[in-house]
C-alpha cells in the first residue's frame, strides 16, 4: 500500500519541473528565491548577517553613462554644389594645422563647367566691346553733325541766299536801265517785260534759298539731332546689357572656379580631426573614399580639447531633481574627473523599442580644461543629487517595504525584532533613517533570505489588492469553528503564501516603469527571460508573470 506521502512527493516533483521558470523569475527580487526554495526543502541553519547602525556622510547621486565630446567643434562641410564624390581624407585622429589638406572631393564635372563658363565669359566681353564702339560712334556722329555736317549745309545755303540777293540786284538795276531805254524809245516793250520777269524770278528764288535756310534751322537739325541721339540711346542700352551679361557671366565663371577650389578642403584651424559619429549629438556617417557626400554635410569636425563636456541621459524620475551647477563626478579609465551640470534639456529626446521605451533628457555636465581628454571616451558620470552631513545611514537591503510600511529587523540580545522605520532620501545603497533606529543597532541584512516573517511581509498583499480577491458576494473566506480552523492551520503552515505578478513586479521595477526588463533579473536567470516575455517586447507585465505562475502551479 502506497504511503500517503507518496502523491504529495510526486506533486511536488512535477511542481519542481514546472515551477523552474518562476523560481528563476521570482529570483529577481532579493529574497524571493530562497522565499520558494524554502517552501520545498527545509533550511539549513546560517549564520544570519548584520548591520551596525552608524551616522556619516551620504551622496544621493544618478548614474548614467555618456561619451566625451567638445562644447565648440570646428565642422568641415562639403561646399561644393550638389554635392561631390570623396576622392580622399584624412585619417581620423590625426592632428592637423592650419591650411593643411583634409578632404580632396571629384573634380571632373567642375572644371567642363568652368571651360564652358569661360566660352561664354569671353563672347559677353566681346559683345560688350562692340557695344562701347557702337556708342563711340554714335556720340561722335552727334558731334559731326553739329560741328560739320550742319554747319557745311547751313553755309552753302547763306552762299546760295547772298548770290540769290545779288542776282535780285542786277535783275533790278538792269530793269530800272531798260525802263530809261523804253522811255527814251530805244528799247521795245517785250524786252522790258523780260527784264521785269528776270527781277522776279531772282527774287523767287531768294526766298527759296531762305526758306531751305529755315527749313534747316527748324526741322532738319532737329530731325537728325533726335535720330542720332536715339542710336545713341539704343546703343548705350546695347551696351547696359551687355555689361550685365558680362557680369553675369563672370560671377558664374567665378563660383564656377570656387566650387573647383572647394573640391579641396583645408583646415582653418589647428587641432585633432575626427568624423561627426565622435558626437554623439550628429548623426551623420563616416565618410570614406568613393562616398557621395551632400552640400553642407558635415564631413569631419575639429574639436576644442580645452572645453569638454559629457552628455548624458537621466531618466525622467530624476530630471525634476537635477540643478544647474550640481556637482557631477565623471570617470573616465584611467582618472575621475569633477564637473557641474551646465545644461538640461527642457524636451526628452526621442523614445522607443531602441531606447527600451525608457524617457530620458539629454544632461550636459561642462569639465575643465585637462590634458588627454579626447572626443569620444565612454564616461560613467555620477550627478549628485544631494549631500547629506552626519546622517544615520543604514543599507537598502535591510529594508522591506510592507503594507504596514517600511521594516527592518534588530537582533537583540536574545531574538530578531521586527521593527517599523521612517526614511529619508536614499541613493539605492544606503538610505537615511529618520526614525525607528537608534546609533550602534545591528539590523539584519537581506531578511528576505533569513527571516520567514520578511518574507511573508514582502508578499503580503495591500489592502486594495486584498479587496479585489475578496468574494464577489462579500462573504469571508476564513472558515469560523472547529473543521474550519484545521485547514486554515494547514494553509499557513504548509503552504507558501500565493504570490502575484503585481507583486514581483513591484519588488524588483529598480526604475519604477511598471514593467520588469532583462537587465532587471539576476545574471544567472537571463537564459529563461524570454520564456516568460510570451509576446517577445522586451518587457514583462504583471499579466505575464501571473500567466507564468498558473502555468508552473498547474
Amino acid at each position: 500500500m502506497a504511503s500517503p506521502k507518496e502523491p504529495n512527493r510526486n506533486r511536488s516533483s512535477q511542481w519542481l519541473k514546472r515551477g523552474a521558470i518562476i523560481i528563476a523569475l521570482l529570483a529577481v527580487v532579493a529574497g524571493t528565491a530562497p522565499l520558494l526554495s524554502s517552501a520545498l526543502a527545509p533550511q539549513d541553519a546560517v549564520e544570519i548577517l548584520t548591520h551596525r547602525v552608524s551616522r556619516g556622510d551620504l551622496d544621493v547621486t544618478v548614474t548614467e553613462d555618456g561619451t566625451l565630446e567638445s562644447s565648440s567643434n570646428i565642422e568641415i562641410k562639403c561646399k561644393v554644389k550638389g554635392g561631390s564624390t570623396v576622392i580622399w581624407v584624412i585619417e581620423t585622429g590625426t592632428t592637423v594645422e592650419a591650411g593643411d589638406v583634409l578632404v580632396e572631393l571629384d573634380t571632373s564635372q567642375i572644371e567642363d563647367n568652368v571651360t564652358q563658363k569661360k566660352i561664354s565669359y569671353e563672347n559677353a566681353l566681346a559683345n560688350k566691346i562692340i557695344s562701347e564702339s557702337d556708342v563711340a560712334v554714335a556720340k561722335t556722329s552727334i558731334t559731326e553733325y553739329l560741328e560739320g555736317t550742319y554747319q557745311e549745309e547751313r553755309s552753302t545755303i547763306e552762299k546760295e541766299i547772298f548770290d540769290a540777293e545779288e542776282a535780285v540786284r542786277n535783275a533790278r538795276l538792269s530793269y530800272e536801265s531798260a525802263t530809261r531805254l523804253a522811255a527814251k524809245g530805244i528799247v521795245r516793250s517785250l524786252q522790258l517785260e523780260g527784264e521785269q520777269f528776270a527781277v522776279e524770278s531772282a527774287r523767287k528764288e531768294l526766298e527759296l534759298k531762305k526758306k531751305r535756310l529755315e527749313a534747316l534751322e527748324k526741322y532738319t537739325k532737329q530731325k537728325m539731332l533726335q535720330e542720332l541721339r536715339s542710336a545713341l540711346s539704343a546703343a548705350e542700352a546695347r551696351l547696359a546689357a551687355d555689361e550685365s551679361a558680362l557680369a553675369l557671366e563672370k560671377q558664374r565663371l567665378e563660383r564656377e572656379k570656387e566650387q573647383l577650389e572647394n573640391c579641396t578642403i583645408c583646415s582653418t584651424g589647428a587641432g585633432l580631426v575626427i568624423f561627426p559619429s565622435a558626437a554623439a549629438w550628429k548623426e551623420t556617417p563616416d565618410i570614406e573614399e568613393g562616398a557621395t557626400v551632400r552640400e553642407q554635410q558635415t564631413l569631419l569636425m575639429i574639436p576644442d580639447l580645452n572645453q569638454m563636456q559629457v552628455k548624458v541621459g537621466i531618466h525622467e524620475s530624476k530630471v525634476d531633481r537635477l540643478k544647474l551647477g550640481m556637482r557631477a563626478r565623471v570617470q573616465l579609465q584611467d582618472m575621475t574627473l569633477e564637473g557641474e551640470v551646465s545644461e538640461i534639456a527642457e524636451v526628452t529626446r526621442p523614445a522607443g523599442w531602441w531606447t527600451g521605451n525608457l524617457v530620458k533628457y539629454d544632461t550636459i555636465i561642462k569639465l575643465a580644461p585637462q590634458p588627454g581628454l579626447k572626443p569620444g571616451m565612454s564616461a560613467i558620470v555620477d550627478v549628485v543629487l544631494a549631500d547629506y552631513q552626519d546622517v544615520l545611514t543604514l543599507p537598502v537591503a535591510c529594508i522591506v517595504e510592507s503594507p504596514e510600511g517600511f521594516l527592518c529587523w534588530v537582533k537583540t540580545a536574545d531574538s530578531v525584532k521586527k521593527r517599523k522605520i521612517e526614511l529619508g532620501d536614499t541613493n539605492d545603497e544606503f538610505t537615511i533613517i529618520s526614525g525607528g533606529l537608534q546609533e550602534g543597532e545591528e539590523v539584519v541584512l537581506n531578511p528576505l533570505a533569513f527571516i520567514d516573517e520578511a518574507q511573508m511581509q514582502a508578499i503580503r498583499p495591500s489592502q486594495s489588492e486584498s479587496e479585489d480577491q475578496a468574494e464577489p458576494d462579500g462573504e469571508s473566506k476564513t472558515p469560523t469553528g472547529e473543521e474550519g480552523a484545521a485547514p486554515a492551520k494547514q494553509k499557513s503552515e504548509g503552504k507558501s503564501p500565493k504570490v502575484t505578478g503585481a507583486q514581483i513586479v513591484k519588488m524588483a521595477d529598480k526604475n519604477e516603469d511598471g514593467v520588469l526588463t532583462e537587465d532587471e533579473f539576476s545574471e544567472k536567470d537571463r537564459a529563461n527571460f524570454s520564456e516568460v516575455d510570451s509576446d517577445g517586447d522586451g518587457q514583462v507585465t504583471a499579466a505575464e508573470i501571473d500567466t507564468s505562475l498558473k502555468a508552473a502551479t498547474r
